[in-house]
């Protein structure tokens, strides 16, 4: 099994885990961790694409690690304003999860109405 071919597996392995992750955990804070295992897939199999002419003797395509880099960067940011949004929620609500339609939130602290 050559580098490029595991490469290409375990960027797989990890969109795949990731879409699980999205699919199935309920509670946000594994969404979050579950779209950055995705976003991490997907970074991989670019910087395999990227490599793609490397083998027949010419240099790495630049677009695709130009766009790796710059997805890293954006997702990051969207990471920690998804994790300051969450962190907003428990703090609001005193539950860092969403309520489903049976059960209704509490209200907020020195809320009257």
């Amino acid at each position: 099994m050559s580098a490029v071919t595991l490469f290409w597996l375990c960027g797989a392995a990890l969109v795949g885990l990731g879409l699980y992750g999205l699919t199935v955990n309920p509670q946000p804070l594994r969404k979050i961790l579950a779209l950055n295992l995705l976003g991490s897939g997907v970074f991989l199999l670019f910087g395999v694409i990227a490599r793609r002419g490397a083998g027949a003797g010419l240099g790495g395509d630049p677009v695709p690690q130009a766009l790796v880099i710059t997805g890293i960067v954006v997702a990051f940011s969207a990471t920690a304003l998804a994790v300051a949004l969450l962190m907003r929620l428990d703090a609001v609500s005193g539950e860092a999860s969403l309520a489903t339609d049976d059960e209704a939130p509490p209200p907020p602290p020195g809320d009257q109405t």
